[in-house]
């Protein structure tokens, strides 16, 4: 199987896409990011598909939010799907929930810090805490740390800070908005390479578009890769 420090994000309209394109993948990708878009597409049951049927690990992006009893609910019936990585908003009593929901299995709650599209301006145009965010991004991430999250989300530019956190011993960390060199920035605003990634301490990447919208998926899968640090 491949390196699955990638997370290939399938980013596309519904779960047979989602097949062909983990086809056209093959064995250059072992790890699958499956988000909110494709919730009503399918999204479940590809999960389960890719992982009973084809071996992969899953990571389901649903960035829950909402009151502890019915967080806690929600991540306890997805529990049942045996996925690896599962995201909430890392307020803390969302990821306390989450944990509770998660308690019988092997599933890791991974916390939203600040989502990589947003900056500044966005989160004053969202009334948030004023200060720089990338200050923001490693408080939540020390506060999601303390509530319980297996991990954390968060651009490849705050990687290192959150790394060095006495808090993030032991904890993962997955970055998105990590496009390879040369390839457009489409709506991400805080990026990075996938070498300067997990230099700076992600565990894993996740690669969208420069991947699915690729003319040969796995070549453009293989050449993240090769970017990779060697283990």
């Amino acid at each position: 199987m491949s390196d699955d420090r990638l997370i290939v994000a399938l980013d596309v309209p519904n779960a047979i896409a989602g097949l062909e394109l983990a086809a056209k993948l093959g064995n250059a990708v072992s790890f699958y990011k499956i988000g909110l878009g494709m919730l009503t597409g399918g999204g479940l049951a590809l999960a389960q598909e890719l992982k009973d049927e084809h071996g992969k690990r899953i990571f389901l992006d649903m960035k829950l939010f909402d009151i502890g009893a019915t967080v806690e609910a929600a991540v306890r019936g997805l529990a049942q799907f045996d996925l690896d990585f599962l995201t909430v908003h890392g307020d803390p009593h969302v990821v306390r929930a989450a944990k509770e929901g998660a308690a019988n299995s092997d599933m890791k709650i991974l916390a939203v810090t600040i989502l990589t599209s947003l900056d500044r301006a966005d989160l004053d145009a969202s009334l948030l805490k004023a200060g720089d965010v990338q200050e923001l991004v490693i408080e939540r991430a020390a506060r999601a740390f303390e509530a319980g999250a297996d991990g954390v989300i968060a651009s490849p530019q705050e990687a290192a800070l959150i790394r060095a956190l006495p808090e993030a011993t032991g904890k993962l960390i997955v970055t998105p908005g990590v496009r390879p060199a040369g390839a457009a920035l489409g709506d991400q605003k805080r990026v990075a390479t996938p070498a300067q990634a997990v230099t700076d301490g992600a565990d894993h990447i996740v690669v969208g578009r420069p991947i699915w919208q690729a003319q040969d998926p796995a070549e453009a899968a293989r050449a993240v890769l090769a970017e990779l640090p060697k283990l």
